[in-house]
């Protein structure tokens, strides 16, 4: 099975951005890819949140979500999402930061809103609060696909290893992990925590990533890391995007997973255990 990975600068006009994302998924189709996987909040990079709510939708009438549908069903793709910044009914006005996989008929098959805000202070000059605007979701998410069993995460959530291992332990085959990371982190941890998911979950991992100045933005602008990755079961990178926008291919063989957890089935070997208590 033949993935494409589009890594983007994502600005934060959606508009533009599904000009830019209609084009490389057209790009990726004619390349044989079969899935193809876009990064976090391919639709709006934005750090102003009164920008955002004067440019952002609820799903239902998402003008990007349903474009890109209709994109899948033209060129018979399964089309991951990695995430759409999207309004919800929220009585705090919080967005969601939501991922769709959409299959080769254009239908939503799986929705998951990430769970693990960055709320985070990089440097004291680059600091994140993602709770402040985003409302954080509640449930992991595995997908079928003709291809294999797909769990979903997003970004900040590759440092949480327990619910990659949950996904893995429920049949996943491919892990997805779309991401905006910063540059300062990605440097640092970027390609040391892909690998780990992989390795302890013998899974594929596919990384789309933003990369690059995302100079457009109103309220201020952001860095992000690039190097779409793609690793495999046995923990081998297979695809490394670098920092320029592009489509990145690679050839998946889904018998690898069960091959990486024969050879080492550490799935299978949980032990109970009494936790730490806390006191010194």
């Amino acid at each position: 099975m033949r993935a494409a990975l589009l890594q983007m600068t994502s600005s934060d006009d959606p508009g533009e951005n599904l000009i830019t994302v209609k084009a490389m998924l057209a790009e990726a189709a004619a390349g044989g890819a079969e899935f193809v996987l876009t990064p976090e909040v391919t639709n709006c990079v934005s750090t102003s949140r009164r920008h955002q709510q004067a440019v952002l939708h609820h799903e239902e009438d998402d003008p990007t979500l349903a474009a890109l549908q209709i994109a899948a069903a033209k060129h018979g793709v399964w089309l991951l999402l990695g995430s759409l910044a999207v309004k919800t009914h929220d009585s705090d006005g919080r967005f969601a930061n939501r991922q769709f996989l959409i299959s080769p008929q254009g239908e939503i098959t799986a929705r998951y809103d990430k769970i693990h805000m960055f709320d985070v202070d990089v440097t004291p000059e680059e600091t994140y609060r993602e709770s402040d605007g985003y409302r954080p979701g509640d449930r992991a998410v595995l997908a079928e696909t003709s291809f294999g069993r797909v769990g979903m995460s997003i970004c900040y959530d590759v440092r949480f290893g327990h619910l990659h291992r949950a996904l893995a332990k429920a049949g996943a085959d491919i892990l997805t992990v779309p991401a905006a990371f910063s540059h300062v982190t990605g440097a640092a941890h970027w390609y040391t925590l892909l690998r780990a998911r992989a390795i302890e979950t013998g899974c594929y991992i596919l990384a789309p990533a933003q990369t690059g100045k995302h100079s457009a933005c109103v309220g201020g602008c952001r860095q992000t890391y690039g190097h779409s990755l793609v690793v495999a079961p046995w923990g081998e990178v297979l695809s490394d995007a670098g920092i320029d926008p592009g489509v990145s291919y690679v050839d998946l063989d889904v018998k690898k997973v069960s091959e990486a957890r024969r050879r080492i089935p550490a799935l299978t070997h949980d032990r109970k255990f009494d936790e730490p208590d806390g006191r010194k």
